[in-house]
């Protein structure tokens, strides 16, 4: 498995596997690799001649008073299980590598990005897009995959494909759950043994909003519902960022029309703020 530090040592890499007619899998992540992020890597593995893997976190997508410096990291253990996974190349630059110092072109998605977490981040979008844009341009990737879990990430990245005439495959991977049910993520190693208990409750009343959506077979039980699920949320403690459901097409406010619903939330419990979706198909 190589191992690049930097831009242009992985964009001569990815464009030899191209002229050699290989394809090329890609997965982006922060690094601090779990089961979730393993996931993607076999998807890639089984699409691709080659699989790239990068480990970066991305200061872009941090606001001022987000826990980028504390960001877990184990660089180590990563390598080990993306080599463990069969990947190829691993691209794990420093923040001065990935970005030049006096750096002023930014990439932005102007819709699918506004509700949910870009309200609340209102420059995380933006961080995404460009580097996942500059990530494709250095990677080539044929295939690249992403999870379900950052549902509305993989949405913006979507589009920003299409918008950008990218040549690159989007590929939405299943959200892989711990075994009590709590949605993987790196960030879960800051919560307590009480916190952990208690941020269950996110999942279980997600599952709560889809059962009375799927028996009604419409959204007429939605508000209701959602309700039901923020006032569970807040009798465990959890301080709501949002609880709602949305348009899996547009992520706008649903309508009998919409062939599907994501419902989402985002919460905190203590410091650490925690998401987990639910996704719903309406057979029509």
């Amino acid at each position: 498995m190589k191992i690049f530090k930097t831009r242009r040592e992985l964009q001569s890499f990815a464009l030899a596997e191209k002229r050699a007619g290989r394809t090329i899998g890609f997965v982006p992540t922060m690094g601090y690799l779990h089961a979730g992020h393993m996931s993607l890597i076999d998807i890639a593995r089984e699409k691709a001649d080659t699989v790239i893997v990068s480990v970066f976190v991305n200061p872009t997508q941090f606001g001022p008073e987000e826990d980028f410096d504390r960001y877990p990291r184990d660089f180590e253990r990563d390598m080990a299980l993306c080599k463990e996974h069969g990947a190829d190349a691993v691209f794990a630059p420093e923040t001065g590598e990935m970005y030049d110092a006096d750096a002023t072109t930014w990439v932005e998605e102007k819709k699918l990005s506004g509700p949910l977490c870009g309200a609340s981040r209102p420059c995380f979008f933006r961080g995404v897009t460009t580097v996942v844009a500059k990530l494709f341009n250095l990677a080539q990737p044929d295939f690249a995959v992403f999870g379900w879990k950052d549902a509305q990430q993989l949405l913006v990245i979507r589009r920003m494909v299409r918008d950008l005439d990218f040549p690159v495959t989007v590929i939405g991977a299943p959200l892989v759950r711990d075994t009590d049910g709590l949605a993987l993520s790196s960030r879960n190693r800051y919560l307590s043994s009480d916190e952990r208990a208690r941020a269950l409750t996110i999942h279980k009343s997600l599952l709560g909003v889809r059962k009375r959506i799927e028996e009604a077979g419409n959204i007429g039980a939605l508000e209701t519902a959602l309700a039901e699920a923020r006032s569970a949320v807040s009798a465990s403690g959890g301080r709501i960022d949002y609880v709602t459901a949305l348009d899996l097409d547009t992520l706008e406010a649903p309508t009998p029309q919409s062939e599907g619903l994501l419902v989402a939330a985002a919460v905190f419990y203590g410091t650490t703020r925690l998401i987990d979706n639910e996704v719903i198909q309406f057979k029509k």
